[in-house]
């Protein structure tokens, strides 16, 4: 069988140096008063500012016409492949790679919002429709874009997200550690690459027991009985074992898994002796995370 043509390392390089001029941007379109945030949560920030990122990003040159480095950007929305809202990829590059866009959300500096009682892992996510089906290995790569609320040049009271920082990651890397994730830890598709699904809590106490679990059906709920449920937080950031993307959630403050095992095992904040012991003990390297 033929190598599969994947993207390249200087190809990354190149791509990222084209769209270096993103961080820095101050989305001025959105302009949040100080005593407003204290009433949100980050989690409504985020649908907001990925819904105004998603439509602005391939305009900014003529949104922020000032900025003449953005004119250079090369990025295109792009038809999507998927045919319905959230169509895969974003975006179009002019040197032919195509882009899917996920945010990090950075907490600001000395601003007053509504915090949840313990930290919440990120949101943004590589959906079951996005699968070694329809990414193209040669061109597609996942930009995360991390932001952050500033206060806007001129107006101390008012805040618009702002770029600080961005990653690029090869596409079919994520998508095969984000897969690799689930079937270590006892999980399979339904059908042919539709449905992601994890052991339940039945299914996991059978396979403690050593007894079959029936893979013919899934769940949705753990109270409809079956062995298998869907995976509903598939994808997440956080649970796509691999190492460059966990490095960068764990930069800007985000919660990140600090081991892994695609394509081989890996830690983060160890060592090698810390990685052969949990090795030679048998011990998960992939994070089973309650739901």
């Amino acid at each position: 069988m033929a190598q599969i043509a994947r993207i390249s390392a200087a190809e990354i390089e190149a791509l990222r140096q084209a769209l270096q001029p993103l961080v820095g941007v101050q989305f001025e379109l959105l302009k949040i008063p100080r005593e407003i945030l204290k009433c949100f949560e980050p989690s409504q920030i985020g649908t907001i500012v990925g819904t105004l990122m998603d439509a602005c990003i391939p305009q900014l040159s003529t949104i922020l016409p000032g900025n003449k480095s953005l004119g250079q950007l090369g990025l295109t929305k792009h038809a999507g492949i998927l045919g319905d809202r959230e169509g895969y990829p974003d975006f179009q590059h002019a040197s032919g790679k195509r882009l899917e866009l996920k945010l990090l959300y950075v907490d600001p500096i000395g601003v007053q919002m509504k915090k949840p009682p313990t930290p919440r892992e990120a949101s943004a996510r590589i959906t079951q429709k996005v699968t070694v089906k329809n990414v193209v290995a040669a061109t597609d790569v996942l930009l995360v874009l991390a932001y952050q609320l500033h206060l806007h040049a001129g107006e101390p009271e008012l805040l618009s997200p702002t770029v600080i920082d961005l990653g690029l990651f090869p596409m079919i890397d994520c998508v095969m550690a984000r897969d690799h994730r689930l079937t270590s830890r006892g999980g399979k598709w339904f059908g042919d690459y539709e449905t992601p699904a994890v052991p339940s809590k039945i299914g996991r106490a059978k396979r403690v027991r050593k007894e079959a679990c029936n893979e013919q059906v899934y769940g949705r709920k753990e109270s409809e009985g079956h062995d298998f449920n869907e995976d509903t937080n598939f994808g997440k950031l956080k649970r796509i074992s691999l190492e460059e993307l966990q490095r960068f959630l764990k930069k800007h403050g985000a919660t990140y898994a600090r081991k892994g095992s695609w394509p081989a095992p890996w830690i983060i904040n160890g060592d090698k002796a810390e990685l052969a012991k949990a090795i030679a003990a048998g011990e998960p390297l992939d994070e089973d995370d309650e739901e």
